[in-house]
């Protein structure tokens, strides 16, 4: 599916793909690698360039995206002394470890920029910023000796850290969220440019939650707005959704993921969503020459609505964006002699000053529904019912339900716990019959009784139960 995927990206207006790189399915046993068939990362990053596109490589190694574990291998778990993402000896030795092995397979298959290869991004670490004050002095000098570990791999490329204000030397901190070009603090160095590694194109969906959905017209409100103050790259998260398989998603996460990408889950073109962003990036590469060569300049054309272009003086290039933060009204103003007419909220581009080819408001591509036909293959499927043992005495090994993580070495959500009450009837008054309580507390997601083999009751979600166990 990649090439037809990527192909897709490309018709849409964009120029670079991005990845995560998932240290649990590259690395699931220690010292084991599994970069074969769908995870066969450096054939992935070939065909990006094959396709005359560019490329990001998100490193993490921790990278959140809603993974099972956030990217971390099991295995990582049971090193002796490891603290996670913290200025500590394991982890930090086998952090480097698997970076380093990753950077020299794309440096081996020459396949960073600097070696005339699609690589132009690299980051290291995920959104730190939301977890260093917890861990402290040993979160600051994580960072530092994160950034400049991945600075010392001399990629030829830059590294970018998401989210991480205090991104050390040249390592570029960037912005994730749905309106950078108004949240967004700025480069901590007057030297790095305004980046956008995660517009969020909806929202992750979790289970019993209706579908997240963002429109079309405030996605590219978004990226105008962006780039009209002076960001130089945006990628969309996620651009195409999918389906996260298996044991891949997080807790609590479906195994739907961005559905209302512009890509949807199948990776079918979602409209107008596609087509809308489509239009803007045409837009926008019509100005070019202003962006990059251009002067910034800012006028105010009424109390909601200003005016901010890019002109190269002595020449004919200038680029302007006509910005209404009007949420209520449409406005007529004035701009350089010529009068405008601007929607509500939203954005005009005009790639000469004079023209406007787009407006963020004005969709004028197509809509489309997805319908769903019934599989003729599936309503002949036959079902049979399993029936798992239910084990009556297993040896006693503790007196309390163990850390299921640990006890599972994740590789099942299931687990038994079997423990025997034996109760004394003969110190029961049969007038007045005690029946035993069983008390479980549990931050499990979910958990089935029995008594005797008997199903007795079950609860999901975060749970403290009481069951009445009736011994008759």
């Amino acid at each position: 599916m990649w090439p037809e995927l990527i192909l897709k990206a490309k018709r849409g207006g964009l120029n670079v793909i991005q990845t995560y790189v998932f240290w649990n399915i590259h690395e699931p046993e220690q010292g084991k690698f599994n970069f074969e068939g769908p995870y066969d990362l450096v054939k992935f990053i070939k065909t990006i360039g094959e396709n005359g596109m560019f490329a990001t490589l998100r490193l993490g190694p921790f990278i959140q995206a809603e993974w099972n574990h956030g990217g971390l291998p099991y295995w990582l778990r049971e090193i002796p002394d490891i603290i996670f993402r913290s200025d500590n000896a394991p982890f930090k030795h086998h952090m480097e470890k698997f970076v380093t092995k990753i950077i020299d397979m794309m440096k081996e298959e020459k396949l960073f920029a600097s070696q005339g290869g699609p690589i132009i991004l690299s980051q290291i670490e995920n959104e730190y910023n939301t977890v260093q004050l917890a861990y402290k002095n040993l979160g600051v000098s994580y960072i530092q000796w994160a950034g400049n570990m991945a600075l010392g791999l001399n990629t030829g490329v830059p590294w970018v850290m998401c989210k991480q204000k205090d991104a050390p030397g040249s390592v570029i901190n960037t912005c994730n969220g749905r309106h950078c070009g108004d949240t967004f603090t700025g480069p901590n160095k007057p030297n790095k440019p305004s980046l956008w590694t995660e517009n969020w194109t909806a929202q992750f969906r979790v289970f019993g939650d209706p579908p997240s959905q963002r429109s079309a017209e405030d996605t590219a409100f978004s990226v105008a707005r962006w780039f009209s103050k002076n960001g130089s790259l945006v990628n969309y998260y996620m651009y195409h959704g999918g389906t996260n398989f298996d044991r891949t998603a997080a807790s609590f996460v479906t195994t739907r993921y961005y559905d209302e990408a512009p890509l949807d889950e199948y990776g079918l073109q979602r409209e107008p969503k596609w087509g809308h962003l489509k239009d803007l990036h045409r837009a926008l590469n019509l100005c070019k020459k202003a962006l990059l060569w251009g002067k910034p300049n800012v006028q105010k054309l009424s109390a909601d609505v200003e005016a901010r272009f890019y002109e190269q003086p002595g020449t004919k290039v200038c680029a302007a964006f006509l910005a209404s933060n009007n949420s209520k009204e449409a406005e007529t103003v004035k701009f350089r002699g010529q009068e405008y007419y601007l929607p509500a909220r939203s954005i005009s581009i005009l790639p000469d000053c004079k023209n406007v080819v787009y407006n963020t408001m004005t969709v004028v591509s197509q809509h489309n529904s997805r319908n769903f036909v019934k599989s003729r293959k599936k309503n002949k499927l036959e079902w049979n019912m399993y029936s798992e043992t239910i084990p009556a005495q297993l040896q006693v090994d503790s007196s309390l339900p163990k850390e299921l993580y640990n006890l599972t070495k994740d590789k099942t959500d299931y687990v038994w716990f079997t423990t025997t009450i034996n109760v004394d009837r003969r110190d029961m008054n049969e007038r007045k019959r005690i029946n035993p309580v069983l008390r479980v507390a549990s931050l499990g997601h979910a958990m089935v009784a029995f008594v005797n083999g008997e199903f007795i009751g079950n609860y999901h979600k975060h749970i403290i139960i009481i069951i009445i166990l009736s011994m008759l």
